[in-house]
């Protein structure tokens, strides 16, 4: 039976006010859906945990990316987990994306205007439908798009979306936008950081590349700064000699 407000009789506050921070996104492409995010958990101004996994996969066609309370995310991730799985054993067959989203809304929609705090992103392949993107929050809001970055930093990885994203991109130059998104996005936003996690998802199923630690990127650009900067110098200075 889904969980629910009146089941608890007791509702225990927190002592203390926590605030969230991440960074998490995910796209429609030509070559499927793209999910992303950093793996940095916050509490407050403390890093509680440099490696957690924001993107976890439901089925083989359906990741989740998710955003807010850590303990929240993972207690709603295996309650919707669970229901999909009985689902597809009562029906011998998948619950749909936009059926998982209006499902999980409907579960969530009862904790509006508790401290519940849940942000998901259903990111999937539909066999008939094909590529499906659906935001669902804990207040029970269901938004279908495109494209969605959700968390502290996604004000930043939008900046990056919004001036590279396009249908046509290959799978490569797709994967590069997400990274380069997360990267600058963990960059400038002090609550996301660390590494980064990305999944691909065709009808085929979803995919996941190896985990990348952005520090690494970070030098990379770097030196790709630095030579940018003496290749202009040496052109300033064969015209100023011509």
């Amino acid at each position: 039976m889904p969980f629910s407000p009146a089941n608890n009789s007791v509702t225990v506050r927190r002592p203390f006010p926590l605030s969230h921070g991440t960074t998490t996104l995910a796209f429609i492409f030509q070559g499927g859906v793209i999910a992303a995010a950093d793996t940095r958990a916050s509490a407050g101004g403390l890093v509680a945990c440099p490696a957690v996994h924001k993107i976890t996969p439901i089925h083989s066609h359906l990741v989740v990316t998710s955003s807010g309370s850590g303990a929240d995310c993972m207690l709603w991730e295996r309650i919707l987990a669970r229901e999909i799985r009985l689902y597809q054993l009562r029906h011998r067959r998948c619950l749909s994306i936009r059926g998982t989203a209006k499902l999980l809304s409907f579960m969530l929609h009862p904790f509006k205007g508790t401290e519940l705090c849940v942000a998901l992103t259903l990111c999937g392949w539909d066999k008939e439908a094909g590529p499906k993107l659906i935001y669902v929050c804990s207040d029970g809001a269901r938004l279908q798009g495109d494209v969605f970055s959700v968390g502290s930093g996604s004000p930043y990885a939008y900046g990056v979306l919004d001036g590279g994203l396009r249908w046509s991109l290959s799978k490569e130059e797709a994967v590069s936008l997400a990274r380069e998104a997360v990267f600058r996005a963990t960059h400038r936003d002090a609550y996301s950081g660390n590494s980064v996690d990305l999944f691909h998802i065709t009808a085929q199923g979803w995919s996941q590349r190896k985990r990348e630690d952005l520090r690494e990127e970070y030098y990379r650009d770097m030196e790709r700064r630095e030579k940018t900067v003496q290749e202009r110098r040496r052109g300033t200075t064969s015209e100023g000699s011509g």
